[in-house]
């Protein structure tokens, strides 16, 4: 086979002058791989070709383009030379004829058809060269033609080179020709689909032109009446009340008279989607497991009994009866306490979805109701658009922060809460896009609040309202170790091995490090322990894997709260009292001093209106019961009252305090200290009646805390006594009284 080759390596450049200065005949081998540069003996094949050189051309980028002729095989026997230029010894190796003459005829043959069928499948082969190869008579130089022209990798060509046997070369190269006829072929057949698949688009994309401009001259048929007919099916499969097929039906028809090109069609359209992509009486089987959905419960949430009690009585009611207006339950405490996560958990326990919506800062009354389909952008209200998400008519529907809804010129969102919210109503639930009504009587609604004070009272009449209260240092420890421990280790990339924090790390980083009703703070302190481990870590350095205590003021910084505790017997006129903040109980201390005047009444510490009435209560009680008390009435007449509550710069009011302010006032005029390690909280009346007041758990659980022992309670707040734990109580000793004479009696023995 003829063959041009270009020669740019020096050592292939002085061959090739060499030989071509002499016989002209140079021997030929291929690179086992072609992008070594400099080869040895060793990186090449051992079979080549002898070659004449036909004639030879300088080009002027320097290389040299030699016209080779090949004449015959050969095997390297010994590399004899490699510089300047490579010099071997070779043996010529002559083709084994066939011993078969018809079994090689055959071969020629179907090789001649192949490559035939392959020039014609082939747009780059010009036809002649099928002319060409039924003109070459020696079938041994059509074989090695051809070979030399397949598209195959160089080893499958010196493969074929290396072949003796001339029937086994003509094997390969059948068997090449085979592969490349497939190849071919397939590319034909994916090139013919692809043109059809285009010709028939351009097609129907003509044909749909033609139809759109008449239907636009007729201007009554809907050329997507294909996309209607799909709506149409789905409806026919949809589960949903007898009004809103009637509605659908209407509308369907209305959206075949339409135009599409008018932007009537295409709200016509969305309004047929939505009313198909509502659940209407599609609903998710309850889980009646009762002991299953208990202990999930249990498990995601420790504490919150009265809540689990009643979603468990909600169940219970559901199994027997089968069916049950569900309640409206609101949750209302501080924040961190976990309400909103408790709506997922009562889902999970339930089997039902669950779906989230924040109502804080909402002041458009149509994202509860929804927009008129008159409006521009108009769309159904959030509390469809969560149903349509859910897929369920029965989810568990958090309104979280109800509380904190706004209200202005749009409308007031509390207000369409009404019908939401009422079990009595909410069967009929009228949305303004969709026109029709909605059945929301098996949703269960949930709302959490931080504070009933500003949700509308008709509003928060329609709810079930369920007191969250702060936890208790020993509650906080527990769910930190139940749950803020292993999901922060987990958020921080550690595992068991890495870090741990024991029941006394946990009670200090509660007690020193945060302040709170619930657990949010909590976590961020854990988490702030576990990011200083992680770098520890990261940069491998050495650590203990059981955090200490002591090592709690390297990692978060000083101490940020220091403990309440009543440590030594207080003098004549110092009274502890127990008060209720956002972020759980305290105790507070009231002072009382006297001195000469003309007996005015100071009261200082920062004060609110409900605290200085207890106060100027309590001395008007004093002074009408003097002589039972067996005081002197001249003392009012010459001496000045001052009581102070300190740390003045914490606002304080509230009727807790009431039979503090008394208990103090009394002990500073009789000069006789109060009973050590007492505590006390009730509301008081000038009739000398103790009343009861609220936070009772918060309170109690900061005196012991504080290391109080006797506490004084109003005999009505004794209820909530029993619904406190009986460890948390354990070692306090509770007075409960109904007149401000038996707190005076227990507290200074007068």
């Amino acid at each position: 086979v003829v063959i041009p080759i270009t020669v740019g390596r020096q050592k292939s450049i002085e061959a090739i002058t060499k030989a071509h200065s002499t016989n002209k005949l140079i021997g030929v081998l291929s690179q086992k791989d072609a992008s070594i540069e400099s080869p040895t003996a060793d990186d090449l094949f051992r079979v080549g070709t002898v070659a004449k050189i036909v004639r030879l051309l300088k080009v002027p980028d320097g290389t040299t383009t030699a016209i080779l002729k090949g004449q015959e095989r050969f095997s390297l026997t010994e590399m004899v030379q490699e510089e300047p230029f490579m010099k071997g010894e070779i043996v010529s190796l002559p083709s084994i004829p066939p011993s078969d003459g018809k079994e090689f005829l055959a071969y020629i043959t179907s090789i001649k058809e192949l490559s035939q069928r392959i020039i014609k499948l082939s747009p780059n082969i010009p036809p002649e060269v099928g002319m060409m190869l039924k003109n070459i008579e020696r079938n041994t130089f059509l074989l090695d033609f051809i070979a030399s022209n397949l598209s195959i990798k160089n080893t499958e060509k010196q493969k074929v080179l290396a072949t003796d046997d001339l029937i086994e070369k003509a094997r390969l190269v059948l068997n090449y020709l085979n592969n490349e006829l497939q190849l071919l072929e397939l590319k034909n057949q994916i090139d013919s689909k692809v043109r059809v698949d285009l010709d028939k688009q351009q097609r129907d994309y003509f044909l749909n032109q033609q139809l759109k401009t008449i239907q636009e001259e007729l201007g009554n048929n809907n050329p997507n009446s294909g996309e209607l007919g799909a709506l149409e099916e789905r409806s026919k499969k949809k589960k949903w009340t007898e009004a809103a097929q009637k509605a659908f039906t209407k509308e369907l028809k209305k959206a075949r008279r339409i135009n599409p090109q008018m932007a009537e069609y295409g709200i016509t359209l969305t309004y047929l989607e939505a009313l198909l992509d509502l659940p209407w009486e599609s609903y998710t089987k309850d889980n009646f497991d009762l002991n299953k959905a208990e202990k999930i419960l249990d498990q995601d949430h420790f504490g919150l009994e009265k809540v689990k009690d009643r979603i468990i009585e909600h169940l219970a009611v559901l199994k027997l009866k089968g069916d049950m207006k569900a309640p409206i339950l609101c949750l209302v405490g501080p924040p961190g306490v976990g309400k909103t996560s408790l709506g997922k958990s009562i889902a999970r326990a339930l089997s039902r979805k669950y779906i989230r919506m924040s109502l804080g800062g909402l002041h458009d009354e149509s994202e509860i109701r929804g927009h008129r389909k008159t409006y521009i952008g108009a769309m159904p209200g959030r509390l469809m658009q969560s149903l349509k998400k859910a897929g369920s008519s029965n989810p568990v529907f958090i309104l979280d922060e109800i509380d904190k809804i706004g209200k202005d010129f749009r409308g007031d969102p509390s207000s369409a809460l009404l019908e939401v919210l009422d079990p009595e109503q909410n069967g009929n639930f009228y949305d303004n896009y969709l026109e029709l009504e909605y059945d929301l009587s098996k949703v269960l609604f949930i709302a959490t609040a931080n504070s009933l004070s500003t949700i509308q009272p008709a509003l928060r009449d329609r709810m079930e309202i369920i007191q969250v209260s702060g936890y208790s240092i020993e509650e906080k420890v527990e769910i930190a170790k139940r749950h803020l421990v292993s999901k922060q280790r987990k958020e921080h990339g550690l595992n068991g091995n890495q870090v741990r924090l024991n029941g006394e790390v946990l009670e200090a980083l509660v007690q020193s490090y945060t302040r709170e009703s619930g657990v949010r703070s909590l976590e961020r302190q854990v988490a702030a322990v576990m990011r200083n481990v992680a770098k520890k870590v990261a940069m491998e350095q050495d650590y203990g894997i059981n955090i200490k205590k002591e090592e709690l003021p390297d990692i978060l910084g000083p101490v940020k709260f220091s403990k309440d505790r009543y440590q030594e017997q207080q003098p004549s006129g110092v009274v502890v009292g127990l008060a209720w903040t956002s972020v759980g109980g305290e105790i507070l201390f009231v002072e009382a001093s006297k001195s000469k005047g003309k007996g005015g009444l100071t009261l200082t510490g920062n004060l609110g209106d409900v605290m200085k009435e207890s106060a100027t209560t309590a001395l008007s009680y004093i002074k009408a019961h003097a002589e039972a008390f067996g005081i002197d009435d001249s003392i009012f007449e010459k001496t000045n009252i001052h009581i102070h509550v300190p740390e003045g710069a914490i606002p304080k009011d509230g009727p807790s305090a009431g039979i503090t302010m008394l208990t103090a006032l009394s002990s500073v005029i009789l000069d006789k200290p109060v009973k050590p390690f007492i505590a006390m909280t009730g509301e008081i009346t000038l009739r000398g009646r103790v009343l009861p007041v609220g936070g009772i758990k918060e309170k109690i659980l900061a005196a012991k805390r504080a290391g109080i022992k006797e506490i004084i309670l109003c005999h009505e707040n004794e209820k909530h006594i029993k619904e406190i734990k009986d460890t948390y109580i354990e070692g306090l000793t509770f007075h409960y009284v109904k007149r401000m004479e038996d707190v005076l009696k227990i507290a200074i023995h007068f």
